[in-house]
């Protein structure tokens, strides 16, 4: 399924959520806003919409990089001796080559170790859990764990801190509204998929 499907899906979780609990027009309009989110977490696992979002393009670092070697090549030329001028040339001519092998998933692990300092830092237990899931979500296989029950109670964590962190009631069944509908919209028994849900990774890979 698409990521503006799953979108939709999570935004209309939230709403759900809202009605179910009676919550005022704001704290409607935040949960629809956080469900819309929260549905399309599960997909950090891949290049989609959101991971997207909160990475720098890939392409702009790789271009940055060959700059950056680039410059040190000729820096190293015109101002070293002869065995540093050499020897920066050769450093430059790596730091390109290296600059073809970073893909946006690099970028999504990048991104997950500066959410994980920056809970940390601001000594946000729910924001470091977010950053520790980031991280995971950018190592492993698309619909694995981030599609598991393992992903769920993980997820579940953070949400739980996090409702505990901004104070608003229902924050957690929001978020955990939007995750689980994103699996739901997964399933196989959905005309529209042709893969499944791993739920019981790691101990079982069928789908569902």
């Amino acid at each position: 399924m698409k990521g503006s499907a799953h979108f939709a899906i999570g935004a209309a979780s939230g709403f759900i959520v809202s009605n179910v609990i009676q919550t005022d027009l704001t704290t409607t309009i935040l949960f629809v806003g956080l469900g819309a989110v929260t549905g399309l977490i599960p997909d950090l696992d891949i290049n989609g919409k959101l991971s997207n979002k909160i990475t720098i393009s890939y392409k702009i670092i790789r271009t940055v990089v060959c700059i950056i070697g680039f410059l040190l090549m000729v820096y190293s030329y015109l101002d070293g001796n002869e065995t540093s001028k050499w020897l920066g040339v050769a450093l430059g001519v790596g730091i390109i080559l290296l600059s073809s092998f970073i893909k946006q998933r690099h970028m999504l692990t990048v991104t997950g170790i500066i959410v994980l300092i920056a809970g940390f830092s601001l000594g946000k237990t729910w924001l470091w859990l977010l950053g520790t899931f980031i991280i995971a979500a950018s190592l492993v296989p698309h619909r694995s764990y981030t599609h598991s029950i393992v992903g769920i109670l993980y997820f579940g964590l953070i949400a739980y801190q996090f409702e505990f962190s901004v104070g608003i009631e229902g924050a957690f069944a929001c978020c955990m509204a939007g995750y689980i509908s994103h699996l739901v919209a997964d399933m196989k028994m959905l005309p529209f998929n042709k893969r499944g849900v791993k739920f019981f990774l790691p101990f079982s890979k069928h789908e569902f």
